[in-house]
C-alpha cells in the first residue's frame, strides 16, 4: 500500500526536508504535499519507491525554500533552526549530528537552495551527482560543481563541537549552577574566549537583536537573562539537535531553549530560540534518519 511505503521511509524523508528548510513546521508541511502527490501514484509502478519519494520530497523541499527565503530575509532580529528534540542515537551518528546542529544549519542558510539541497544530499545522505542532478533538474556536470561550491562554502564556515553525551552536559550543569549562584569565574572559565550567543525571538519575544561575541559579554547576558527568571521556572536537561540542551519552563510553559555547541571542554556557542512559534513543536522527539543509501533510477 502507498502508505505503508511512505509510514517506512518516513523519518528519511523528514530528515531530508528538515536539513533543507530549518523548520520542522516546514519540513511537515513539505511531507503533507509529498504524500498527497504519492498516493496519486500506482504504487505498482514505482520500482524504488525510496528512491522515488525521496526525488519528491526534495523537489517540494527546493520550491518550499525559495518561496521562504524572501520572509526570512525580513526576520526580525537572528534566526534560528526550529530546533528538534532529537533521540540520544542521533548523537551517535556524528554525521548526522553534526548535519542537525545548529551551527551547521546557520551555515546552510547561507547557501542558495540548490546549493543546500546539492550538498545535503550529497555529503549527508551520500547520493552521487548523477542521482541528484536527475531528482533536482541539471546536468551531472553542473551538479559536480555545485557540490564543490558548496561544500567549500560550508567547510570554510564550519564549526567544530561535540555531540551531547554525558560530559557535556555535565559542562552545561556546572556553567548554569555558576549562573545561577553569580560565581562570575566559575562562568568564565567554562566560555571559549571567542563564544557567541545567537538569541532568536523574531521580535516576538525578549531577545537579543545582535549576536553576542566574547567570553565577558556573554556572561554578562546570561547573567542577566537568569536575574529576569522566577522561582516558578524550571531547567530541565535535553537533547536539541543533537546538542546538549537546557529548556526553561515557566508555569508549564517552554519560555526558552538553549542549545549548547561544546569543543574541548569549553562552551563555543549559546542557541537560544524564545521565538514561541519555534517552541511549540519542541517536546515532540522526531525519529532522524540518513537511511541505507539505494540507487536513484531516473
Amino acid at each position: 500500500m502507498a502508505e505503508d511505503a511512505f509510514t517506512e521511509h518516513r523519518p528519511l524523508l523528514f530528515t531530508i526536508a528538515y536539513e533543507m528548510l530549518g523548520s520542522t513546521t516546514d519540513a511537515e508541511d513539505v511531507l503533507q504535499e509529498s504524500y498527497l502527490r504519492w498516493s496519486a501514484v500506482d504504487p505498482a509502478a514505482v520500482e524504488h519507491p525510496r528512491a522515488y519519494l525521496v526525488r519528491v520530497v526534495t523537489r517540494q523541499a527546493l520550491n518550499h525554500l525559495r518561496a521562504v527565503k524572501a520572509r526570512r530575509e525580513e526576520y526580525v532580529g537572528p534566526w534560528l533552526p526550529e530546533p528538534i528534540r532529537t533521540a540520544p542515537e542521533v548523537s551517535e551518528d556524528a554525521i548526522l549530528a553534526e548535519s542537525v546542529s545548529m551551527a551547521m544549519m546557520l551555515v546552510l542558510e547561507t547557501l542558495n537552495p540548490t546549493e543546500r539541497a546539492v550538498f545535503v544530499l550529497h555529503d549527508v545522505f551520500g547520493y552521487t551527482h548523477g542521482e541528484i542532478a536527475a531528482s533536482i533538474g541539471k546536468t551531472e556536470v553542473t551538479v559536480r560543481q555545485i557540490a564543490h561550491r558548496a561544500r567549500r562554502h560550508v567547510h570554510a564556515r564550519r564549526r567544530r563541537f561535540e555531540p551531547d553525551s554525558d560530559a557535556t552536559r555535565e559542562i552545561i550543569q556546572r556553567f548554569l549552577l555558576a549562573a545561577a549562584t553569580g560565581e562570575v569565574q566559575a562562568l568564565m572559565d567554562l566560555l571559549a574566549p571567542d563564544v557567541v550567543e545567537i538569541s532568536d525571538g523574531g521580535g516576538k519575544a525578549r531577545a537579543a537583536r545582535r549576536p553576542i561575541t566574547g567570553r565577558d559579554d556573554v556572561a554578562r547576558f546570561v547573567l542577566g537573562v537568569l536575574r529576569t527568571t522566577t522561582a516558578a521556572t524550571r531547567i530541565e536537561y535535553d537533547t536539541c539537535n543533537g546538542m546538549p540542551a537546557a529548556r526553561f519552563v515557566t508555569d508549564g510553559e517552554l519560555d526558552w531553549l538553549v542549545a549548547f555547541e561544546i569543543h574541548d571542554g569549553r562552551i563555543t556557542g549559546l542557541y537560544g530560540i524564545r521565538n514561541p512559534d519555534k517552541l511549540h513543536r519542541a517536546d515532540m522527539v522526531h525519529p532522524l534518519d540518513r537511511g541505507g543509501h539505494q540507487p536513484w533510477k531516473p
